[in-house]
């Protein structure tokens, strides 16, 4: 009898410790929404590089929806998710925040990620990159290869804080540096930046850092055809020409993404406005081009791993 009883509790423990095990991961589908395609090269095809990268590490099912600018076509979205049985969606850009901080709480099973927003709910979260630092560091490359004294950006808005650290940086590397900015009013208004382009060109601008999305490639390529020079955004754009692109400012948002599923999957991912930096290597400067010495090159890194240590810029 007690032999018995003996093995009666070892199975029951048996069959808890299996049912902990297979309840151990929160993650079960993740979601992704983007306001205009996954194919621009850019911030689009990175979040669902993102999300390929949580499939592959995790063995879930992920979906993804495009065009998704308005709070009517989200909720829609969200309640089509929530009924495929996902528990984690990403919200790709800034507006998210407030769309999901109008629904999350209908929908209590599902955790709400957004970037560079405000969260307000204890189911939602905002991953905030500090990108000031990787501007600052751009623009001081930008202003020690300028051979005109004059740089040119080409914004989506003004509120980017990598446009305020690029003409900081630019103007911290040489004093004599012209910086021209100009704001396209749209992350990806091809005709809006090449209309930019020109203007920028002919102030004697011959290094460009177009900080937007859709346009940034096709810029990139007039910016070739010039012969200038120009600073990468968000990808690692080497791969355009290496002696075009002097360096890239990098924000490795599939690495951040597989961290957060990563978080969410043992219950550790905070609700509220989380920032990244340099620290958390989700933000770096990509591949330099050959046309910056090596000396300048090593110096950029030394200061790059100072910022890291003591969160000061050069010019602090």
């Amino acid at each position: 009898m007690i032999m018995r009883f003996g093995m009666i509790l070892l199975c029951l423990l048996l069959l808890a410790s299996c049912g902990q095990a297979m309840s151990a991961g929160n993650l079960k589908k993740a979601g992704l929404l983007v306001p205009d395609t996954i194919n621009d090269q850019v911030w689009g095809t990175k979040g669902y590089k993102g999300m390929l990268k949580i499939q592959s590490h995790h063995n879930i099912e992920v979906y993804y929806k495009e065009g998704m600018n308005s709070q009517m076509v989200v909720e829609r979205a969200v309640k089509e998710f929530d009924q495929k049985g996902v528990n984690i969606i990403f919200g790709h850009g800034n507006e998210y925040s407030e769309y999901f901080n109008k629904i999350s709480k209908k929908y209590p099973n599902i955790h709400f990620v957004s970037f560079n927003g405000d969260a307000k709910n204890s189911n939602t979260t905002s991953l905030n990159f500090e990108a000031y630092a990787m501007g600052f560091f751009g623009g001081m490359i930008a202003g020690h290869m300028t051979k005109t004294d004059t740089i040119g950006i080409i914004a989506a808005y003004e509120w980017q804080p990598e446009i305020e650290g690029f003409y900081e940086g630019a103007n911290y590397e040489n004093e004599n540096v012209k910086v021209i900015i100009e704001y396209v009013g749209n992350w990806d208004d091809g005709t809006q930046a090449f209309q930019s382009l020109d203007r920028i060109f002919a102030k004697n601008a011959d290094v460009i850092y177009p900080a937007g999305d859709g346009y940034n490639v096709p810029v990139i390529e007039k910016v070739k055809e010039k012969g200038h020079y120009a600073i990468g955004y968000i990808s690692d754009q080497s791969d355009l020409g290496e002696s075009a692109v002097l360096t890239s400012t990098i924000q490795h948002v599939d690495v951040l993404y597989e961290l957060v599923a990563e978080r969410f999957n043992e219950g550790k991912l905070k609700s509220g406005n989380l920032s990244f930096d340099f620290q958390d290597e989700v933000i770096t400067l990509g591949k330099f081009s050959p046309n910056v010495d090596k000396e300048y090159v090593d110096l950029i890194n030394a200061a790059i791993e100072k910022y890291k240590k003591t969160g000061k810029l050069p010019n602090e």
